[in-house]
């Protein structure tokens, strides 16, 4: 087990604290700010590319309790890193709550990327278990659908699965996006 050290703890820290400001700054989160209109754009917008690239996506929605969109998820890392963006939980198609997205990290790698996610509620009990805790970690429960299953989620998945992720839109210089260690967060637009 590695030690870290306070210098690098702070380092790691303080870089997905800049990370996270950079992201309000460009996104705008202020009182009296349009926040909430932005992130509901942003949303329908990322909603919109997904059906029209991945038209599995649509009947997998349809099946779903509720929808997580994460339209930008901006992640940077040198030793230490961080990810942060923001979106919206959609029940019916509704927005109901909006969200933030924070990872930190430690370990081999370089580089920044962004990319958009969605997760797919599919049983009443996720739906409720996200819904309810403070801050809700992504973790090992989760059922990756790659862009290639898109098209092809069977009746098996969305009846086993009770949280599907799909990772879309990557682009940048890291390898993979992963919502391992992801927290999200319930926040005021």
């Amino acid at each position: 087990m590695a030690q870290i050290s306070r210098r690098g703890f702070l380092v790691g820290t303080g870089s997905a604290a800049l990370l996270a400001g950079c992201q309000q700054t460009v996104i705008g989160n202020g009182v009296g700010s349009r926040g909430g209109a932005q992130i509901d754009a942003r949303v329908q917008a990322t909603q919109d590319f997904l059906f029209r690239r991945y038209p599995g996506t649509r009947d997998l929605s349809a099946k779903a309790r509720g929808i997580l969109y994460m339209p930008l998820v901006t992640e940077a890392g040198f030793g230490f890193g961080g990810a942060y963006g923001r979106g919206a939980l959609l029940i019916n198609g509704v927005t109901v709550d909006y969200y933030s997205a924070a990872k930190a990290s430690i370990g081999f790698q370089i580089g920044a990327q962004q990319y958009a996610h969605a997760l797919f509620f599919m049983t009443d009990q996720s739906l409720q278990d996200f819904r309810r805790a403070p801050g809700w970690n992504a973790s090992a429960d989760i059922r990756y659908a790659t862009p290639g299953d898109g098209g092809s989620l069977g009746k098996e998945t969305t009846e086993l699965d009770s949280v599907i992720a799909f990772v879309f839109g990557q682009q940048g210089l890291m390898v993979g996006a992963t919502l391992a260690g992801v927290k999200y967060t319930r926040i005021i637009p």
